[in-house]
């Protein structure tokens, strides 16, 4: 089986930040209160039937404190799925990172399993309320909101071309690479439809079972 060369941005890691003061390490804990406590209502009632006083109780603030960080809850909505974006390329990257520095070269094929495994976990682990509230959620967005998080997105799979390729030129993917990620990807989204934690196989489970549904064994 031939080993893959992993995309150099699949592996980068941050670079260093200057160290923020007491006041800014503050504020910035605020807004992520508010990030995960929007995520968590907007996925659980949807965003429409979620105020921003909803959002500032839950978060333990008053109610007025949303719009210290956020113009509107449209804004706030929009900052929550380039949130979520920012978090599963950071979390890909970190993934695909740990698994190239074991000093063995990977297959596509054991690529393609961290990338799936690392997918689930952004939709179903914990704190996992970001991405499915991009999916829930797509159309409240203004035009300019989606052609962000877009630009994100497409970040995001891009690390999946070259191990789709791959494995389509191994013979284990058959059909066109390109529409192939995007009929991978809408499965393994839907996941957050069905998939109960403990009642259901684990992510370790559901990754095994899409690489056998998508790919064919090596000749």
């Amino acid at each position: 089986m031939n080993a893959i060369t992993l995309p150099p941005d699949a592996v980068k890691r941050a670079r260093g930040r200057p160290r923020k003061t007491a006041d800014e390490r503050d504020d910035g804990n605020r807004r992520q209160d508010l990030l995960r406590a929007a995520a968590r209502l907007f996925r659980q009632q949807g965003f429409a039937a979620t105020s921003t006083r909803d959002i500032a109780a839950a978060a333990g603030m008053r109610s007025g404190s949303p719009f210290y960080h956020f113009e509107n809850k449209e804004a706030l909505l929009a900052a929550v799925m380039l949130e979520g974006m920012q978090r599963a390329s950071g979390r890909q990257a970190g993934a695909m990172h740990a698994a190239a520095s074991h000093g063995q070269a990977l297959s596509a094929r054991d690529c393609l399993r961290v990338l799936v495994r690392n997918h689930l976990e952004v939709l179903l682990g914990a704190e996992s309320d970001f991405i499915p509230v991009m999916l829930y959620e797509w159309r409240s967005l203004s035009d300019v909101q989606r052609q962000a998080v877009n630009e994100l997105r497409r970040e995001y799979e891009a690390v999946w071309v070259p191990v789709l390729q791959a494995l389509h030129d191994s013979g284990e993917l058959q059909g066109d690479p390109s529409l192939a990620r995007l009929m991978i990807f809408g499965a393994l989204n839907w996941a957050v439809q069905w998939f109960e934690p403990g009642r259901r196989s684990s992510l370790d489970d559901l990754t095994e079972a899409a690489l056998q549904l998508f790919l064919k064994e090596p000749a």
